[in-house]
């Protein structure tokens, strides 16, 4: 049982025997919930019959049927709410943990509000399941046949007529939720849509009116909100139907069971006392079923998330052994890459960025420029070749030592909603005031930053709103330059700068990049020309690869680069 928890809930090794526990309690809770039953029925023989129990007998039957259900209440409860809400925490825990040694990709292949709710809604939904439910209808599922076999034994007429209305609804329930889960992850999905519409309409409010489209956008989101109701009301039809059977069903079998009964006792074929044991008997496993309903239900609705959660932790993560690197040219080996694994981006890509040089990355755009970045940088995993750094491959290098080696700094800049001083800080989380303000100085960032209200404290907004795309840009850079790693790569980091701004980083990244690996890409050619190489990539392959002088002589793709290119002012490094 625990094997089959594990591996059916996603649940850890402690977990799953938690809840194996948790199960044995609650079908020993069923087993001992019918002692009163038999007491009831000796009770109604002393009755109906004369043959009885002495008083001091019922007392000890009765003490004792409260003794056993006490204890067994108390290791149910505990069982039930104590270990399963730690099971909540390792849940979480582990999730956290696989998605720390996730690769960067897999974060750009799912929605981060979609991996949010799975640690936190997810699991919270899995935990009241493991506490509500699973266990009390497993227990049930284990109790009902010892309780059928019992009835069958005593009458097996009595007794099928108290089983077969209950199966029934054992059959009928899970099919009806089947379909109502179905149409209830529909359900949410539209509503995902419609919440998406309603975000980007409130973004380009401005944009949508001046082009005279408010009408026909409003048309569009009633038609989205008409197609959630519909979905929504054919949700809790399939709800009512799927309830309102099963509660049927339930109350037949107390009724069948009196009609059977009662023509069996005209017959003479049972007594009084039968009668009376099998009604109570089947009113029992009435309520017991009521109970599991209510739990099945849950067990349905938690499928989806047991999948987001399975999903998570079956990714293939990234793997390598740490690794102590001491030189830092970088091999490119026939290397070949597909973001979905069947169109190649990259093909059969070959060369060498020298530690000490700058290696510059020209061509079209969609040319492969930017996922040549990504799978040096193990953002990404390339699907053939190699990428040697000190002659080691990085896919047997652990991330964590190759990320200390190489600083990134891409177009699109990320920044959190705390200090100025902080969202540097990110680039060396150990180093000091003093250490990140000089960084900001290399940056030139200090003539922004000591306009701003509180300077370095002051609070940048939600991913740096506070600021320009320039200013966000430099600090990037500033954490690149606290970070000071021997591999340095730059994605038109001159994109958000003016001229002026770029004239300003340019004596910093001089002294930014001595002795190290770089490797950037810049769509003003003009600022790449004194670089030591250039490596033209056209349509996934290295065109050729030389200096800006080598180039004009023997590249005619570079040519018509530059003839395409708006040229900048010179940015000479």
């Amino acid at each position: 049982m625990k094997n089959y928890y594990k591996k059916r809930y996603a649940l850890s090794e402690q977990g799953a025997a938690n809840l194996s526990k948790s199960t044995l309690y609650c079908f020993l809770t069923y087993c001992i919930n019918i002692a009163p039953m038999f007491i009831l029925m000796a009770l109604f023989n002393q009755l109906v019959i004369g043959k009885a129990y002495s008083t001091i007998q019922y007392i000890v039957m009765g003490i004792f049927t409260l003794v056993f259900m006490y204890i067994l209440l108390s290791k149910e409860y505990v069982s039930l709410y104590n270990a399963t809400y730690k099971e909540s925490a390792n849940l979480r825990s582990g999730i956290a943990e696989n998605l720390a040694e996730l690769p960067l990709s897999y974060f750009s292949k799912h929605d981060l509000s979609d991996l949010s709710q799975t640690i936190m809604s997810d699991v919270e939904r899995i935990e009241h399941a493991m506490s509500h439910s699973i266990p009390k209808v497993v227990g049930m599922w284990l109790f009902f046949p010892i309780m059928g076999i019992m009835m069958l034994i005593g009458n097996w007429k009595l007794g099928l007529a108290a089983i077969i209305p209950t199966f029934i609804c054992f059959l009928i329930n899970p099919l009806a939720k089947q379909k109502e889960v179905s149409e209830y992850s529909k359900y949410f999905g539209v509503l995902r849509e419609n919440s998406e519409l309603f975000q980007e309409t409130i973004e380009l409010q401005q944009e949508i009116s001046s082009f005279n489209q408010s009408d026909k956008v409003k048309k569009s989101l009633y038609k989205k909100m008409e197609e959630s109701e519909r979905a929504h009301f054919k949700v809790e039809l399939l709800s009512m139907i799927a309830v309102g059977l099963s509660s049927s069903l339930s109350y037949i079998s107390v009724a069948v069971v009196i009609a059977v009964g009662v023509q069996l006792l005209i017959q003479g074929e049972i007594s009084l006392l039968y009668l009376i044991g099998y009604i109570i008997g089947a009113i029992k496993v009435k309520e017991l079923f009521d109970i599991s309903v209510e739990g099945l239900t849950e067990m349905s609705y938690i499928e989806p998330a047991v999948r987001r959660i399975k999903g998570i932790k079956s990714a293939v993560l990234q793997e390598g052994e740490d690794t102590e690197l001491t030189r830092y040219d970088i091999e490119f080996n026939h290397v070949s890459f597909a973001y979905d694994k069947v169109s190649k981006v990259l093909k059969d890509v070959s060369f060498t960025a020298k530690q000490g040089e700058v290696t510059a990355l020209v061509g079209l755009s969609g040319s492969g420029k930017t996922s040549v970045l990504r799978v040096v940088s193990r953002l990404y995993d390339y699907d053939g070749g190699s990428i040697l750094i000190d002659g080691k491959d990085i896919k047997n290098i652990s991330t964590d030592s190759l990320f200390k080696k190489i600083s990134i700094v891409f177009q699109d800049v990320t920044l959190f909603n705390t200090s100025i001083l902080e969202n540097i800080r990110l680039g060396r989380e150990s180093a000091t005031d003093e250490e990140v303000k000089e960084a900001a100085a290399l940056a030139n960032c200090m003539d922004f930053i000591e306009k701003l209200p509180e300077g370095f404290n002051t609070r940048v907004g939600e991913n740096g709103a506070e600021l320009s795309g320039g200013e966000r840009q430099r600090l990037s850079i500033a954490r690149a330059f606290l970070k000071d790693a021997p591999i340095l790569i730059l994605d038109e980091i001159s994109a958000s700068l003016d001229v002026d701004n770029e004239k300003k980083i340019q004596d910093s990244l001089n002294k930014l990049i001595k002795n190290k690996t770089v490797i950037i890409i810049s769509h003003r050619l003009k600022s790449i020309e004194n670089v030591d190489k250039i490596v033209v990539i056209d349509d996934g392959r290295v065109e050729t690869a030389g200096t800006h002088k080598q180039l004009l002589e023997q590249s005619k793709v570079y040519k018509n680069l530059i003839e395409k290119t708006n040229l900048a002012e010179e940015f000479s490094y």
